[in-house]
């Protein structure tokens, strides 16, 4: 003889299976609304090609990878749960191998992004490569505008500065207090020749003449023949397409001479550490464009006195932009859950950077990014009233007045 089966364990025993099916079900469900990260090898990796031994070392160099940490750390160390690395080469300034380095990293060491390459010729055969191999590229170093007008690629981003907007910015203003007579001492190599052009082609839509000008090889020591002929040249102006050690020596060079007595040097590339090095007895009066200045704010002092105690100097803009362009990347993987290049790319240009180095910012599909650009002028001696204070504001050039125009790009990205 069978007892009926109870009723209420029946009940019991169904709500149990619907539980444990519901229980089964819901993180599926989860998943299906929140895919899990998708990070390649585990790891974001990125790669700094960098000028760590030459002229540009004391502008970028160890200053970048120290921003660039300060950076990793302000975000949290990780993303999405995953490490963060970073690796290092010095390029020594020479195109083959920067190209090399970025396709070994690229290729063998699974690197999802490389930062800065402080130097335009080195940049541009990074760049080609970042094309081939579908990964995303970030510069914050190197100047020449040909980054994002004919050799812009889908992959990369111009983030800190080019030579367009120094010759937009320094040009033009130099231009309309007079200085309307240039001849250019100009570095031989791709950014020197960007920004000759660039300035050159300013300086005479409003209104000016380009005398001539004479170019010397990266990393020149002695400048006495080329400050020579820009002095017998009459120019009011001597356009310095330079920068880091080569802008120094030049304008010792120009001091040495007694040129500056009766010519005004127009240091179209000058960075605070240039200044510090030179001293504002040399450099007093000089206009100069910078996208950062370590004294501006609270914010930028606060940031840049962090900076400091690490590297015993304040900031510049290359090395901030280095900051801001890491964040900036790390905020597009963390979002989209992915290191894949075409949803990190999609996203950094579809959303605003606000952050120490720029509010407001935005990346145009040429891969430049687009912010206000200053323009400074450096202290009398009698005006600074503590270490590092060098710069005083002359005026605030809105991105689409500091910038090439879309109407004067031949990048194919951009719609016309």
């Amino acid at each position: 003889m069978h007892r009926p089966t109870s009723r209420p364990g029946l009940l019991r025993r169904t709500s149990a299976a619907v539980a444990l099916a519901l229980a089964t079900a819901f993180p599926a469900q989860q998943a299906l609304a929140q895919p899990a990260p998708k990070i390649s090898d585990g790891v974001v990796k990125m790669g700094l090609l960098l000028d760590m031994s030459s002229l540009y070392e004391d502008v970028a160099g160890n200053g970048t990878v120290t921003a660039v940490k300060m950076a990793i750390e302000d975000f949290g160390g990780k993303v999405l749960g995953m490490p963060i690395e970073v690796l290092v080469a010095d390029h020594q300034n020479k195109p083959d191998l920067s190209a090399a380095k970025a396709r070994e990293w690229f290729d063998t060491m699974k690197v999802d992004m490389i930062g800065d390459v402080a130097a335009s010729a080195t940049a541009l055969s990074a760049v080609e490569v970042a094309r081939q191999k579908n990964k995303v590229i970030i510069m914050s170093g190197p100047g020449t505008s040909r980054l994002t007008n004919e050799n812009c690629t889908p992959v990369s981003v111009h983030y800190t500065w080019d030579t367009y907007a120094l010759a937009a910015v320094t040009g033009r203003g130099v231009v309309k207090t007079g200085g309307d007579s240039w001849f250019f001492l100009t570095v031989d190599y791709a950014f020197g020749h960007s920004l000759e052009k660039d300035a050159s082609d300013i300086i005479k839509a409003d209104g000016g003449k380009v005398l001539g000008s004479v170019r010397f090889p990266l990393n020149t020591q002695d400048f006495s023949s080329y400050m020579l002929q820009a002095q017998a040249s009459k120019a009011k102006v001597i356009g310095l397409a330079t920068a880091g050690g080569d802008t120094i020596n030049a304008i010792k060079s120009a001091n040495e001479f007694g040129i500056t007595k009766n010519q005004k040097l127009a240091g179209l590339l000058v960075f605070v550490n240039d200044v510090h090095a030179l001293g504002l007895e040399v450099t007093k009066g000089m206009q100069l464009t910078e996208g950062f200045y370590w004294d501006m704010n609270d914010e930028t002092r606060k940031f840049s006195k962090r900076f400091f105690e690490k590297m015993k100097k304040m900031p510049n803009m290359l090395q901030v932009g280095s900051y801001s362009s890491t964040l900036h990347y790390l905020n597009a993987v963390k979002a989209t859950g992915t290191d894949d290049t075409e949803a990190v790319m999609k996203w950094m240009k579809s959303n605003p950077i606000n952050d120490v180095f720029v509010k407001n910012g935005r990346i145009r599909e040429d891969g430049r990014m687009m912010r206000d650009m200053y323009l400074f002028e450096v202290k009398q001696p009698a005006e600074s009233k503590y270490p590092w204070d060098y710069y005083k504001l002359k005026a605030t050039i809105p991105a689409e007045q500091a910038f090439m125009p879309v109407s004067k790009s031949v990048c194919p990205l951009l719609k016309k």
